[in-house]
């Protein structure tokens, strides 16, 4: 894997990131900046930062991605499928929403499911990945989550927010690729900081990385 994957290889599967509270308009611009460098996939920012970067990345190659929901997932999903139609109007390609993790762990998987589907439908021709934040489910239900979002319509499967008490893991992706079956995609994130992290998540299924350190994962990166 490390030696077929250029670094532009792998710079189109990350998702470049700034979730941080703290974030600053100036911050975003230079996320910004360095997405269309190191050839991204995204920026990944909160709502309120979409505009700017929407500004900042028209014409360009990386999409402006938002969270939604986050990073509990537990706002009702009514106001979630307004913040994704929100998002969405102001330039958010992607949609990266948090699942009722409250209504998952109840085993009320129909209500898990009509959430995603709001934000799906909301999202309109965006892309929705689905945060099932693994680190609160079990196996079992993690698998669950992941038949939900498949039903509901969306694209990817996410492992983690980062702002939970565990990120992403390799058992997790590979779980997670399986359950959601052919067709759908894994997105691996939270605490992935070095190249090693992000090539042996890929190498485990997952099709899309989240990470706030990018430039260092494609930076040491030894492909051409």
């Amino acid at each position: 894997m490390e030696t077929k994957m250029t670094k532009a290889d792998l710079a189109a599967k990350i998702d470049h990131t700034l979730l941080k509270a703290t974030a600053t308009s100036s911050q975003i611009t230079d996320l910004c900046s360095e997405a269309v460098r190191y050839g991204f996939a995204s920026v990944c920012v909160n709502p309120r930062h979409v505009p700017l970067a929407a500004k900042a990345l028209a014409g360009q190659k990386p999409l402006v991605c938002a969270v939604i929901g986050f990073p509990l997932g537990a706002n009702d999903s009514s106001i979630k499928a307004e913040e994704a139609k929100l998002a969405v109007k102001r330039g958010a390609k992607e949609i990266d929403m948090v699942i009722d993790v409250g209504s998952a762990k109840a085993g009320d998987w129909k209500a898990v499911e009509d959430d995603i589907r709001a934000v799906v439908k909301a999202s309109g021709k965006s892309i929705v990945k689905v945060i099932i934040e693994c680190c609160y489910l079990s196996d079992a239900e993690k698998a669950r989550a992941c038949e939900a979002a498949r039903s509901a319509g969306a694209r990817f499967v996410k492992t983690s927010t980062g702002f939970g008490p565990s990120g992403a893991t390799l058992d997790d992706v590979k779980l997670m690729k399986q359950a959601a079956g052919q067709g759908m995609l894994v997105k691996a994130a939270g605490g992935i900081r070095t190249t090693k992290d992000a090539l042996m998540m890929i190498a485990a299924g997952a099709d899309r990385i989240g990470s706030s350190c990018g430039v260092e994962i494609v930076m040491m990166h030894e492909g051409a």
